[in-house]
C-alpha cells in the first residue's frame, strides 16, 4: 500500500519536472504547468466517471481496467460489493429459515406496529383467526378481529406497557377457545401470541365439575358425622378416655366442613359467566363490619385499625366482596403475632380504588409470592406451621376479584409483614351523589 502511494507521488513529481523542463526549453513554464494540471484533472475525472458507471451496474462480477491507485480503489469496492452480496444472501437464508420455523409452530404469532397494523403473521395465526398472511398485511387487527374483549385487551396492553392476555372464542369456530397475549416491544410495537387452549379449558372444566360435585356429595355425610360427634362431646356418660380423641375428631370434621365450604365457594367463583353483577356496595360499612368481627376474635393482634379515605362505593356482588376482604383479614390475623398490628384501608384515586390489608406478621419469602394464591399451597417454615386454615382463602380472593375486573397485588418481606392490595378499575367505582361536586362549582365551568 505504501509502495503504491510512493509510486503515485513519484509519477506526479516526474510529470511536474517534465513540464518545467519543457517550459525551460520552449519558454512559458507556467503555461506548461497549467496544461499539465488540466490534463491530469481531466484524466482523473474520466477515471471517476468510469468508476461511477461501474458502481451503477448491479452485477458485481464485472470490473473496469483502471491505472494506478484507481485499480486499488476498484479492487476495494469490488470486495465490499461481494461481501455485501454474501451478507444479503445469508440474511435472506436466515429470514427464510425463520419463516419456516415460525410457520411450523403450533401457536400463532402476529407483529403489529404502533397503529396496530399487521406487519407479519405466521400460518398458525392465519389458521386460528382466519387471517390472510399477505392480503391482510397493513390492515388494523382490531378491524379484522372485532371482539370487544380483544379490543379492550389491546387498549390495556398499550396503556399499561406490560404483558397481558385475554381468552375468547375463535372467530371461525365458537367451540375453539383461544388465549391471546400481547407483548409490547420496540417503538410502541406489539407481538400478539395466539394459542388454542380448548383442550386445557375442557380439562379445567372437568376438574371444576368434579371438585364441585365431590364437595357437594361429601357435605351431607360430613354434616351427619359432625352432628354425632357434637352429641358425643356433650354426652356425660362418655368415658373420659374417649374425650380427647372425640374432641380431636370434632375439630377435624369442622376443618373438613370449612374446606368443603371453601371448595364450593371457589367452584362457584370459577364457574363460567364472565363478570359479576353491578350492585352498589357500601365498602366503608362492609369493612366496618369485618373490623367489628375481627375485634371480637379471641385470638387476634393487639391493634386492628380501619382507615377509610374515601366514601366511594364498589359495583359488584356484596357476598363475593365480603368473602374476599374477610379472607384477607383472616389471613393477616392468622400470621400476625398478638403484639402486632393490622390495618384495613379503603382509598381511591384516578386509577380506581384499592382496599389494602397491611400486617406486621411473619411475611412471605419472595419466591413464594407468585404461588400463594394457588389452592392448598403451603409455605415452608414457621408460617406454614402456624396455619390452621383450609389453604383456599387467597385462591378465593383472586377469583372473587377477577369477577369484579380486579386484581390482587402482594408485597411482603420476611419478618417485616405483608401488604395485600385489592385493585378495582374506575368503571367499578361509584362516588355517592352527596359527595360529588356540583357542576356549577367545578373550577373553570
Amino acid at each position: 500500500m505504501l509502495a503504491a502511494w510512493s509510486y503515485a507521488v513519484l509519477r506526479v513529481c516526474g510529470l511536474v519536472l517534465l513540464a518545467l523542463a519543457g517550459g525551460w526549453v520552449f519558454g512559458y513554464p507556467w503555461l506548461w504547468l497549467i496544461v499539465l494540471a488540466l490534463g491530469f484533472l481531466a484524466w482523473q475525472l474520466a477515471n471517476l466517471h468510469r468508476l461511477e458507471r461501474w458502481l451503477a451496474v448491479r452485477d458485481p462480477r464485472g470490473g473496469i481496467e483502471a491505472p494506478g491507485k484507481w485499480a486499488d480503489v476498484v479492487a476495494h469496492v469490488g470486495r465490499l460489493r461481494r461481501r455485501n452480496r454474501m451478507r444479503k444472501r445469508r440474511l435472506a437464508e436466515l429470514l427464510r429459515e425463520f419463516r419456516h420455523s415460525t410457520d411450523a409452530l403450533p401457536d400463532g404469532a402476529i407483529l403489529l406496529n404502533r397503529r396496530r397494523e399487521i406487519l407479519w403473521c405466521n400460518e398458525a395465526a392465519a389458521r386460528l383467526l382466519g387471517l390472510r398472511a399477505h392480503a391482510d398485511r397493513g390492515l388494523r387487527i382490531d378491524n379484522l378481529i372485532r371482539h370487544p374483549d380483544f379490543v379492550t385487551h389491546l387498549e390495556r396492553a398499550g396503556s399499561a406497557g406490560g404483558r397481558s392476555s385475554v381468552e375468547l372464542a375463535s372467530p371461525l369456530d365458537e367451540a375453539v377457545l383461544l388465549s391471546m397475549q400481547t407483548i409490547p416491544y420496540g417503538d410502541r410495537q406489539n407481538l400478539v401470541l395466539v394459542k388454542d387452549i380448548t383442550y386445557q379449558a375442557k380439562l379445567e372444566q372437568v376438574r371444576q365439575d368434579f371438585v364441585a360435585n365431590a364437595s357437594h356429595e361429601l357435605r351431607s355425610p360430613l354434616t351427619v358425622i359432625s352432628g354425632y360427634l357434637d352429641d358425643l362431646v356433650e354426652d356425660e356418660k362418655m368415658p373420659a378416655v374417649w374425650g380427647g380423641p372425640i374432641r380431636e375428631m370434632q375439630r377435624q370434621s369442622q376443618r373438613m366442613q370449612a374446606i368443603i365450604g371453601d371448595l364450593l365457594e371457589l367452584s362457584r367463583l370459577e364457574a363460567p359467566g364472565g363478570e359479576t353483577e353491578h350492585n352498589e356496595i357500601d365498602v366503608a360499612a362492609l369493612l366496618a363490619q369485618i373490623h367489628r368481627e375481627t375485634l371480637a376474635l379471641e385470638r387476634r393482634p393487639r391493634d386492628v385499625v380501619l382507615t377509610i379515605d374515601t366514601e366511594a362505593r364498589l359495583l359488584g356482588r356484596e357476598s363475593e366482596i365480603y368473602s374476599a376482604f374477610s379472607n384477607l383479614v383472616a389471613n393477616a390475623v392468622k400470621f400476625t403475632p398478638e403484639a402486632g398490628r393490622i390495618e384495613m384501608r379503603w382509598r381511591a384515586d384516578s386509577l380506581g380504588a384499592q382496599m389494602s390489608v397491611i400486617d406486621t406478621g411473619v411475611g412471605i419469602p419472595p419466591e413464594s409470592i407468585p404461588r400463594v394464591t394457588e389452592r392448598f399451597y403451603r409455605l415452608d417454615g414457621g408460617r406454614a406451621r402456624r396455619s390452621s386454615g383450609t389453604g383456599l382463602g387467597l385462591a378465593i380472593v383472586k377469583h372473587a376479584l377477577q369477577k369484579h375486573q380486579g386484581m390482587l397485588e402482594i408485597e411482603s418481606e420476611p419478618g417485616r409483614g405483608s401488604t395485600f392490595t385489592c385493585r378495582f378499575p374506575p368503571e367499578r367505582i361509584v362516588v355517592p351523589v352527596e359527595n360529588q361536586i356540583p357542576h356549577d362549582q367545578v373550577p373553570g365551568t
